[in-house]
């Protein structure tokens, strides 16, 4: 096992003190430090946010994309280099409002990336606003009435658009976090993995103490299999008075998109040999890119 030192960023984070970012921020290298993944070998991938700093605080390759548009880029870092573990990381908003639209493409094509979603059901950088997964009933600046709207509910969204890992974490838990990334990670295809956390500014429902006296493990569930899809789907509608912690459901009968794709045949295009062009040739392509 590596030494989670290994990862520590020289850049201190500035979320907010108690901020369940700060969980995932641990789980996260604890994860890749028992999978003995070194730096060099893992891309994060983020959008806008206060969870999408991730990249910043972490010793590793990454890449700071637009809002919502982290898993696209994402894909295309798996596409052009298969070999590297990407991992992308968003907030709820990020993840399920702007960028929705790519979270329900990114379910059926199967690409093998991990998605960490901080989700803490507020959009925490912007000041409060209502995100996806708000309550109805959420009083915002947004919604000052209270939202009208129903939360999303990406548990059971991933496990209809056809995602191969579904599972839930919770940043007050950060060693049981770990293996669910670390499961995720192992994982061949695409893997979802909702993190609940607090935003101690914004959201003063969904707290440390409102989430411990309801979560559960699901490893504590005698006889539950993450194999079972119609138990998973059951668990993905728990809340309120108990909500599952765990890996939902997961399955290894549906290739990942890389393994499809005929021009990955002969190998990752990062690593292949530039064909040789002749001197003209190779000045024009240059210059169209100066």
């Amino acid at each position: 096992m590596l030494d989670v030192k290994l990862y520590n960023s020289p850049v201190r984070p500035t979320w907010c003190p108690g901020c369940g970012d700060f969980g995932i921020l641990n789980a996260v290298k604890q994860a890749l430090a028992e999978l003995e993944i070194w730096p060099h070998e893992v891309v994060f991938v983020s959008g806008i946010g206060c969870g999408s700093k991730l990249p910043d605080y972490i010793h590793a390759n990454g890449f700071t994309t637009l809002h919502g548009r982290a898993l696209p880029v994402a894909q295309g870092i798996k596409l052009a280099n298969p070999s590297l573990h990407v991992i992308a990381v968003t907030g709820d908003g990020d993840g399920y409002g702007i960028g929705g639209n790519h979270f329900l493409h990114a379910l059926r094509r199967n690409p093998d990336i991990t998605h960490i979603v901080e989700d803490n059901m507020v959009y925490g950088l912007t000041k409060g606003q209502t995100s996806p997964t708000s309550p109805k009933g959420w009083v915002s600046t947004t919604t000052p009435d209270g939202s009208i709207e129903r939360a999303v509910n990406p548990l059971a969204l991933a496990l209809a658009g056809g995602a191969t890992f579904v599972a839930r974490g919770f940043s007050g838990n950060p060693k049981h976090l770990a293996k669910i990334i670390a499961r995720a990670i192992r994982h061949k295809g695409y893997a979802l993995v909702d993190v609940l956390q607090p935003c101690v500014i914004f959201n003063r429902v969904n707290t440390y103490d409102w989430y411990r006296e309801r979560v559960y493990l699901l490893d504590d569930e005698p006889g539950y299999d993450p194999s079972h899809f119609e138990a998973a789907w059951e668990k993905a509608h728990e809340w309120h008075d108990r909500i599952p912690l765990g890996v939902l459901y997961e399955t290894t009968d549906q290739p990942s998109y890389e393994e499809q794709v005929p021009a990955l045949k002969d190998g990752p295009v990062a690593t292949r040999p530039l064909l040789p062009l002749p001197d003209h040739e190779a000045e024009q392509l240059l210059a169209e890119f100066r």
